[in-house]
């Protein structure tokens, strides 16, 4: 672990309230762009699936066709 700190007040003097209330937005914002790249991850909440393609056909097919692609 490094002594530099992750948070740094050039201006002003803050109290404790507010240096908590400053971390939890940096933590939370960090965290969110992480979260967003999850959910696009999954083929069933895909916006492509949506979209109509071609049926294959033949042995199978009907199996097929209940299948995200």
């Amino acid at each position: 672990m490094t002594d530099t700190p992750m948070l740094r007040v050039v201006r002003g003097t803050p109290d404790d309230v507010e240096l908590a209330a400053l971390t939890a937005v940096v933590a939370a914002a960090a965290n969110a762009t992480t979260d967003e790249t999850a959910a696009d991850n999954s083929a069933w909440s895909s916006r492509t699936s949506a979209v109509r393609r071609q049926l294959d056909h033949g042995p199978g097919a009907w199996r097929a066709s209940a299948l995200p692609h």
